[in-house]
């Protein structure tokens, strides 16, 4: 701190007194979350594996030593707050923007200011970019060689996957650092603060909570600080005194403070990924109760039905197979019935088939198979057919050898003869090797037998 003319304010800032004041009275008016977001490390909630006092990011931001880094997480856990942690304890030049308001110019003018910042006292710049996935190819490609030589250091904040949404020569240049939903208790003790803290929290309006809503708000917002403590300044304005003259925070009043847990999942990000990758997983792993859990959290962040039913139909073709025909049956029936019918009845329709696949016996033998011929094809081309396979049902074929020496398997006995089927140059290969799981063992036990008998 320093003083002048005007004041005493913050080194670095052209404020005066009277701003000085305003900028108090804004943060008291600021929401709750605001008001309560950490101002330093010991302060933040949770995220111990990436600030604990013996990680890369916690020395780095005591020593003023930080380098480009993008956050990387889902809303509520504090990727704005490190930021602003680091602005509060850096003596880098500090300066944010927005990706969804800003644009080239926006940028044109940061690094132009760092450029003369660098020159003339030295300093470093620090441009905290939020929403960094918000900026389009050309954007980030712009801030690329600004970055590289050390104009800006760039913090970026995205709460979509960095790999997929931001530039790979940005990514190489930065420590990505992922954060976890808040753990439960954090959440807990940080409403019970933000009730009861009369400085930064509402505590100045004689609010009390009952430990069953504490233990109700922290499970339901899901790992989110910032969507429990907008339910209890909701519940706190809009709940009338009781009789001992105290606003009470009930069960009740928590649930309607809250009434739905907001699912955190986008069609297009990596959400949408995670979670159809973990359905087919559970599927695959023969985990009923697992995959209905995800088509659940599908469907209820609004899924597109038919693209549900796509993958089970899928699944039962990739990882179930001949175990079990009758999987791609069911599976395909209920990608026609959804398609018929629609929400909300089509969830009953794909759990069901969601269910019978997941529970059937599992081999990927055709899956393999079609994999490891059509590896052969792209190694070996058009082998030669057989003769003896070749068409024979057009004038001239038979001067050319088309057809002679087929024979036809209905005429011997199990509806079974041997002959070269196989292009010669693959004679013996095996590509379907039918597993002893469910159906298919009786597959395999009817080929064996049949080859047997045709030997005898």
């Amino acid at each position: 701190m320093k003083g002048n003319r005007w004041g005493t304010v913050k080194d670095g800032m052209d404020m005066n007194i009277f701003d000085y004041m305003r900028s108090n009275d804004m943060e008291k008016e600021a929401p709750l979350a605001a008001r309560m977001r950490p101002r330093t490390l010991d302060e933040v909630a949770g995220q111990e594996h990436i600030i604990g006092k013996d990680k890369l990011l916690y020395r780095a931001i005591q020593a003023d030593k930080i380098s480009s880094v993008i956050f990387y997480g889902p809303p509520g856990t504090g990727k704005t707050t490190l930021a602003k942690v680091i602005a509060s304890t850096t003596s880098a030049e500090f300066t944010q923007i927005n990706a969804t308001v800003a644009g080239k110019k926006d940028m044109e003018e940061v690094v132009a200011k760092a450029k003369e910042i660098q020159g003339m006292y030295g300093k470093r710049t620090i441009l905290f970019i939020d929403e960094i996935h918000r900026f389009n190819k050309a954007q980030q490609d712009y801030l690329l060689p600004f970055v590289e030589d050390g104009t800006v250091i760039l913090i970026g904040a995205t709460t979509e996957n960095p790999y997929f949404e931001v530039n790979g020569a940005l990514l190489s240049r930065s420590i990505i650092f992922e954060l976890k939903p808040i753990p439960m208790e954090a959440v807990r003790e940080l409403l019970r603060k933000a009730v009861y803290d009369t400085d930064r929290g509402m505590g100045a309006y004689g609010a009390v909570i009952d430990e069953d809503a504490l233990d109700f708000l922290a499970d339901i917002s899901g790992g989110d600080a910032r969507h429990a403590l907008n339910a209890i300044e909701l519940g706190i304005m809009s709940t009338g005194r009781s009789e001992d003259g105290k606003i009470h925070i009930t069960l009740d009043v928590a649930q309607e403070c809250i009434q739905k847990r907001a699912a955190r999942y986008d069609k297009s990000g990596d959400n949408h990924y995670d979670t159809i990758s973990a359905f087919i997983k559970s599927m695959r792993g023969s985990d009923p109760d697992a995959a209905v859990y995800y088509l659940a959290r599908m469907l209820y962040a609004g899924e597109n039905v038919a693209f549900v039913a796509r993958r089970i139909m899928i699944c039962a073709a990739e990882d179930v197979g001949n175990a079990d025909p009758q999987a791609l049956v069911v599976a395909t029936n209920a990608s026609l019935a959804v398609e018929r019918i629609g929400m909300p009845e089509a969830q009953i329709i794909l759990a069901q088939a969601a269910a019978y696949v997941a529970s059937a016996p599992k081999s990927n033998a055709a899956c393999n198979a079609i994999f490891a011929a059509m590896e052969e094809v792209g190694r070996t081309g058009n082998l030669p057919i057989p003769a003896h396979l070749q068409d024979a049902h057009y004038k001239g074929a038979a001067k050319l050898g088309r057809g002679t020496g087929y024979k036809y398997a209905h005429d011997y006995p199990n509806h079974y003869v041997r002959q070269q089927y196989l292009p010669y140059e693959l004679d013996g290969r095996e590509f379907y090797k039918p597993s002893g799981n469910g159906y298919e063992a009786k597959i395999r036990e009817h080929m064996q037998r049949i080859k047997r008998e045709a030997q005898e």
